[in-house]
């Protein structure tokens, strides 16, 4: 059996013995540029680069293994080939080397080190249109390596192309796609494009030419090539497996929780579900709270999403009889065993991981029960309701809908996701009226930013004094990030008329040197009366020109106020500052401690 630690060092192998740089692993977590939350594919980290910018290493030829989260399928967890988390092996050519070599090295790396036998492989290729032509030059190279003939197939630009849509100017190109008959399927009667039988594999594409207005395509002078193989889904394969919890990656925990429910995997159709899930749910959340940039259960943005995994990750717990607590254990055969030598971060952050974990269990166990008897209550209403109505009206229409408004108490009294909630209905044979959620969703943010509006950045009044204190934390977060790095982010704060209390993430308490580094920096801002701008752009205009801050914006075009104080700090923040840091008097740091795991506190006042 190959392990997903063989899997990935072969891969790395193979590219650095073709000239490759090994360039590693980004966060997770998305920076902001994107769009997204996470990234969710291996390519796009490297997709400023593949667009024409000088990668950093000034290499050509670069490779590595990423680890990917995607949630749309968070619902279809718990059959056997899904994952919210997963590992794209990757390699990219920057204006180097194209086909040829491409489809000679996939070949290689196919049938020379991973065993395929090249009479099975299928392959894709694009099949041109009135705007481009045919990629006759992939499928002769594929046939020349030994690829049958009849194995290789011309499909249109909406499944062999990749394209950034929208754009002009931009590098596109067709793909080659490669497929692989499942074991466990031996003969299907229906063909290579409709069959169940073949999965695909892995992607080469081509970035061959620039998209021109008018839907014209020129060739690019310089050609790129990005590759793109999932680890999890070639696990499988080679492993010649149907299941792909049955892996390495998952199969420990999976028999630790049979051993602790007392369920069976393989003949429990619903414990496989829920042990499914449990597993899946977990992995993902160690890796989102491990992450260099980590980030905790939270009712907005990434954190809500994560708290959306531990909370259905809890609940199926209920399914399979076991205290959620036994998901620590889960966690710790992850760090532990399976991601010790592969994310060795995680092993550095265990206890705070499994301390976060723990603090979203408890809460959500303190409102389970009760909010599962809410949830009994809206359903016999119904019931109820439906059965008066009947004895009334035969010709009454059942309802078999929760209202927005019951689904919102659920949501905001008992700290059920939506998508929990949706999900305890279809069970039961019940819907839920999303609309009518987001629409008390909304009246109630209304309601709480009307009574927030004063309490903006902390303050608990907005005052001259505050806001000088305001301004202050803004120059203190900058010395801390240039002290402890960019990941260093607010994690709380709170101003009053007297003092400021800021939390920020931090691994250790700071030593006497660091403080008085950190007063020195702050001061030294305030005694060079820096001027405090003020400008208004687009979400995306404002990362992209460096602005950070804990702002989630409701799309790229939402207009936000950033606050410049020259080269010291640039905030997405609603305000309000000093005109000048000048005003601010002397910065003294009168308390450091610890606020909860891994958050510090320090305590400042103006003199």
């Amino acid at each position: 059996m190959i392990t997903s630690k063989e899997l990935r060092d072969k891969w790395i192998k193979f590219y650095e013995d073709r000239g490759h740089l090994n360039i590693g692993a980004v966060s997770l977590i998305g920076d902001g540029t994107t769009g997204v939350m996470f990234n969710v594919a291996g390519m796009q980290p490297l997709m400023p680069y593949l667009l024409g910018k000088k990668h950093p290493s000034g290499k050509t030829r670069l490779c590595n293994v990423q680890g990917c989260v995607r949630t749309v399928d968070i619902d279809s967890v718990g059959d056997a080939t899904h994952f919210t988390f997963f590992e794209m092996m990757g390699n990219w050519s920057l204006g180097d080397y194209f086909k040829k070599e491409k489809t000679k090295w996939t070949f290689e790396l196919l049938t020379q080190v991973f065993g395929f036998d090249k009479d099975k492989i299928c392959s894709t290729v694009f099949a041109g249109n009135e705007n481009v032509k045919r990629d006759d030059e992939t499928a002769g190279l594929l046939k020349e390596l030994g690829i049958k003939e009849e194995n290789i197939f011309f499909l249109p630009k909406k499944d062999n192309w990749w394209e950034l849509e929208g754009t002009v100017g931009t590098p596109c190109g067709p793909d080659n796609e490669w497929f692989y008959p499942r074991k466990d399927i031996e003969k299907d009667s229906s063909d290579f494009l409709t069959g169940d039988r073949y999965v695909e594999i892995g992607n080469d594409v081509y970035m061959q030419y620039k998209k021109l207005e008018g839907n014209k395509y020129v060739e690019l002078e310089n050609k790129n090539v990005d590759t793109g193989f999932g680890l999890d889904r070639l696990l499988v394969f080679l492993n010649g497996l149907d299941d792909g919890y049955k892996t390495d990656l998952f199969i420990d925990v999976i028999n630790y929780l049979q051993k602790v429910s007392n369920k069976d995997y393989e003949s429990d159709d619903k414990a496989r579900k829920a042990i499914r899930i449990i597993a899946d749910h977990t992995r993902t959340s160690v890796m989102l709270i491990g992450d260099r940039k980590g980030i905790l259960p939270s009712n907005t943005g990434a954190g809500y999403i994560l708290r959306r995994l531990l909370r259905r990750a809890i609940r199926y717990c209920k399914t399979i009889e076991i205290d959620a607590t036994e998901m620590l254990n889960v966690a710790k055969i992850f760090i532990e065993k399976i991601y010790d030598s592969a994310y060795p971060l995680l092993v550095e952050k265990e206890n705070y991981i499994l301390e976060e974990i723990n603090k979203e269990i408890t809460k959500f166990n303190a409102t389970l029960i009760s909010g599962m008897k809410e949830f009994e209550k809206c359903i016999t209403g119904i019931e109820r309701k439906n059965e008066f109505m009947a004895q009334k009206d035969p010709n009454y229409i059942k309802e078999t809908c929760i209202s927005g408004k019951q689904a919102f108490r659920l949501y905001d009294t008992f700290g059920f996701p939506l998508e929990l909630t949706k999900e305890l209905a279809e069970e039961r044979g019940f819907a839920v009226d999303e609309d009518g959620f987001n629409t008390a969703f909304r009246e109630h943010q209304e309601i709480s930013k009307a009574q927030a509006s004063s309490a903006k950045g902390g303050l608990t009044e907005r005052n001259e004094t505050t806001t000088k204190y305001h301004t202050a934390t803004h120059i203190m977060l900058a010395g801390l990030r240039k002290m402890f790095g960019t990941d260093t982010m607010q994690k709380g704060s709170n101003i009053n008329e007297e003092r400021m209390r800021f939390d920020f993430n931090l691994d250790h308490k700071m030593t006497d040197e660091e403080l008085k580094q950190l007063e020195d920096f702050v001061n030294k801002t305030i005694e060079k009366k820096i001027a405090v701008v003020r400008e208004e752009m687009p979400y995306k205009e404002a990362v992209s020109k460096g602005a950070y801050g804990v702002f989630h914006a409701d799309s790229e075009d939402q207009i936000v106020s950033i606050y410049t104080i020259g080269d010291v700090d640039k905030q997405i923040c609603g305000g309000p500052h000093v005109e000048n840091t000048g005003e601010l008097g002397h910065f003294k740091i009168t308390k450091e401690e610890s606020s909860s795991s891994g958050v510090r506190r320090i305590k400042a006042i103006l003199e």
